[in-house]
C-alpha cells in the first residue's frame, strides 16, 4: 500500500496514512486518461456556434449579370461564398458535442489519475480542513503552509460553504467533492489536496 504523509492546516506532519492499492497504487493507463479528458472537454462545449449559408443570407435573388457575352465569369448570386457579404461554404450550426464513455473506463481513468498524483508526489492529505468563517486570507494562509502556491485542487468529503467560498477567489484553486471529482481537474492541478475523510469516502466508493 502506498503511504503518504498526513498534514494539518499549519503544514506540520502529524503522521502517515496508508492509501488503498486498488485506487491510489495502480499502474496509470495513459490512453484511458486521455479518453476521459477528451470526453470531459467535449461535454463542456456549448455547441452554440452558428453562421449563415448562402441560402440564409439576405439578398442575392437576382442574377448579377447575364450568363454569356460579358467577358466575366458566370455568376448566379451576389450571396455566393466567393462574394463579399456572401454565405459561408460549410457554415457551422448548433450541435451537441457530448457523448458518453463506459463506466468501467471512467473508473479506471479516475484511479489512474489518482495513482499518477501519488507517483508524482503531488498529493497532500490533510487530517481535516475546517474554517470558522469564509475568509480568502485564511485559505491563502493554509495553502502557503502546505507549499501549494500553484494550481491546486481541494477535495472535501461533503459541501462546506466556508471552505468553498474561501477558495473561490483564489486564482488557480478549485474545490470539489468526492462525488464531483473528475480526471481533467485532477490532472490539471499541480497539487492535489484531499482530506482524510475524503480519502476514506473515495476508497469506499471506488474500491
Amino acid at each position: 500500500m502506498p503511504k503518504v504523509a498526513l498534514y494539518d492546516i499549519n503544514g506540520s506532519q502529524v503522521g502517515d496514512v496508508e492509501l488503498c492499492d486498488a485506487i491510489f497504487g495502480i499502474e496509470p493507463n495513459n490512453h484511458v486518461m486521455y479518453e476521459a479528458v477528451k470526453n470531459y472537454l467535449a461535454n463542456q462545449r456549448q455547441g452554440t456556434q452558428s453562421a449563415k449559408t448562402r441560402a440564409e443570407v439576405r439578398g442575392g435573388g437576382r442574377k448579377p449579370w447575364r450568363q454569356k457575352g460579358t467577358g466575366r465569369a458566370r455568376q448566379g448570386s451576389i450571396r455566393a461564398p466567393q462574394w463579399k457579404g456572401g454565405g459561408v461554404v460549410f457554415a457551422p450550426k448548433p450541435r451537441d458535442y457530448s457523448y458518453s464513455i463506459p463506466k468501467k473506463v471512467k473508473r479506471l481513468a479516475l484511479k489512474s489519475a489518482l495513482s499518477s498524483k501519488v507517483i508524482d508526489k503531488e498529493i497532500i492529505v490533510l487530517d481535516s480542513l475546517t474554517l470558522e468563517q469564509p475568509k480568502t486570507k485564511e485559505m491563502v494562509k493554509v495553502l502557503s503552509n502546505l507549499k501549494a502556491n500553484k494550481k491546486s485542487l481541494i477535495v472535501i468529503p461533503e459541501r462546506d460553504a466556508n471552505v468553498v467560498r474561501s477558495a473561490s477567489n483564489i486564482p488557480g484553486v478549485k474545490t470539489a467533492y468526492v462525488n464531483t471529482i473528475n480526471v481533467y481537474d485532477i490532472l490539471n492541478c499541480d497539487t492535489f489536496i484531499i482530506t482524510k475523510d475524503a480519502v476514506n469516502k473515495v476508497e469506499e466508493v471506488y474500491a
